[in-house]
This record gives C-alpha cells, sequence and structure tokens, in this order.
C-alpha cells in the first residue's frame, strides 16, 4: 500500500476564545499549510477547527513546555497568537489548579506571580511567551502574516457613509478598557450614560507589536454597541483586525451604526 506523504510545511495557531483563531486557521489552510492548532482550556472550541485543523490539542494558557513538544512534534517552527484571553479568569477562585502551569511555564512566569519582581501588564506576559517560544525553536509571528486580509483599510463604512478601547460623548470619557475586554467596556458605558448616541474609540497601542493583542472588531462589537446604545465606532487603519467584513458591513447598515476607519496623524476622512 502506498501512503503519500504530506509535504505541505507546517504552521501552528495557539488559539484562545473568539473568532480570530478561527479566520487565521482558515487563511493558513487556504494558503496552502498544514494547520496544527493548540486550543487554550476554556476559551478555544474544538467543532469550530473540524476540517480546518490538521492535528488539534488541549493546552493550558502557562504549559508552554507542552506547547512547544507539540509543536515541534509536529514540524512546526512558525506559528502565531491569536483570539482573546479572559484574564480576569487568573482573579477566580481555583485559577491556580485550573491553569498549573509546566515547568516551563512555571520558570517563565515565577518573576511575574510569585518573585513579583517583574510586571504583569499584557504585553510584558506575551512578549515573555514570544520570548520562550523562540527559545524553544517556535518563532511567534504576527497573525496578519498569515491572514494580511483582516487589516481594516482607512475609510468609512456603515450606512451613514460618512486595555484599546474608550467610550466618549461630548469630549468627556464614558467608559475606559481595563481587564474585562472591549465589549464590557461598551456595556459599562452604556449603563453610565443612559440616553445613548456614545461613540466607541478602539486604537492600537503607541507601539503595537503586532505577534499579539492587536485591536480586533467584528460583527459582535456592533452588537455590544447597538446594545447599548452607542453610534459610532472609530477605529485605526491599518493596525485593526475586521473579522467577516461583509456581515460587519451589513450589520451596520441594518442598525444605523457609522464606522469610521483612520490612519494614525491623519486628517479627518470627509464623507
Amino acid at each position: 500500500m502506498n501512503h503519500r506523504v504530506d509535504d505541505r510545511p507546517a504552521v501552528g495557531v495557539l488559539a484562545a476564545w473568539g473568532r480570530l483563531p478561527i479566520v487565521v486557521a482558515e487563511s493558513m489552510r487556504d494558503a496552502g499549510y498544514r494547520v496544527v492548532c493548540l486550543g487554550v482550556r476554556h476559551h478555544a472550541v474544538k467543532a469550530d477547527y473540524d476540517g480546518i485543523a490538521d492535528a488539534f490539542h488541549w493546552i493550558g494558557p502557562s504549559q508552554l513546555g507542552t506547547a512547544i513538544r507539540l509543536f515541534r512534534r509536529y514540524g512546526v517552527e512558525r506559528a502565531t497568537m491569536a483570539g482573546k484571553f479572559h484574564k480576569v479568569t487568573l482573579y477566580q477562585p481555583g485559577a491556580l489548579i485550573r491553569y498549573l502551569p509546566d515547568w516551563t511555564g512555571a520558570k517563565a512566569f515565577y518573576s511575574h506571580f510569585v518573585g513579583h519582581s517583574a510586571d504583569r501588564k499584557d504585553d510584558t506576559l506575551l512578549g515573555r511567551i514570544v520570548e520562550v517560544f523562540a527559545t524553544g525553536g517556535v518563532t511567534m509571528e504576527p497573525a496578519t502574516d498569515f491572514a494580511p486580509g483582516l487589516l481594516v483599510e482607512e475609510g468609512l463604512m456603515g450606512r451613514l457613509d460618512v486595555g484599546q478601547s474608550v467610550c466618549v460623548k461630548g469630549r468627556a470619557a464614558i467608559a475606559i478598557e481595563a481587564i474585562e475586554g472591549t465589549d464590557l467596556c461598551i456595556r459599562r458605558a452604556g449603563e453610565l450614560c443612559r440616553g445613548g448616541g456614545f461613540t466607541v474609540v478602539k486604537v492600537a497601542k503607541p507601539n503595537q507589536d503586532m505577534r499579539f493583542d492587536v485591536p480586533t472588531v467584528g460583527v459582535q462589537t456592533l452588537q455590544s454597541m447597538k446594545e447599548a446604545g452607542a453610534r459610532v465606532l472609530a477605529i485605526e487603519a491599518g493596525l485593526t483586525i475586521l473579522l467577516d467584513p461583509a456581515e460587519f458591513r451589513a450589520y451596520a447598515d441594518r442598525h444605523r451604526l457609522t464606522v469610521v476607519a483612520q490612519r494614525r496623524g491623519a486628517a479627518a476622512v470627509a464623507a
């Protein structure tokens, strides 16, 4: 019997919650890669990767040594991190047991969570993960390197055609995104601004590392806005990932929401 050798190059996805890692995995598959997916427990949904990933394994968010070994088993030397990690779960009862690290993860995060000699900022922790993977022979690359079409272009979207997030009205900040994420920030703004009509602004960090924590919007963002009473979404062109563009624009049109994408430092776009 002849066995066909799969000579496609293997790439990896460290997949957390949401639509983004699924879209990235689809782009990898469509580009001819063999896709190896490591799903973060309590965040990813295995069924979402059926027919997309050639291999799927569960991984704890701090089991870095296990993740590296799994990637290398399949010949993965290039990978990306995609999706939202619900950081609030780190502060819930039982978190230590639920996210018990392996030896590599324990060494990597000791100074952040035990020794307290390093901070726990998102960029610091994610940067540490990137360093550990690189030491293990796996280079973490921006998700947009594998799916460049995800980056939103400059211009206007939506019916009127005219923390990363802050909700404002009348030049006053109503809510600023912290550990809870964009959707809950929008909900909190709606509770504080009962009359609605506020604007959601979502931008990249001053020196955004495109390998992780890239601003991402999709239909769910617009749904949160609609429920909270927001009317305008302002995002940063070239540095924001837009999921499912056709559905996004259709939802914005249907619910009379305006979306403006503008490059940093550029003058306001006029209709």
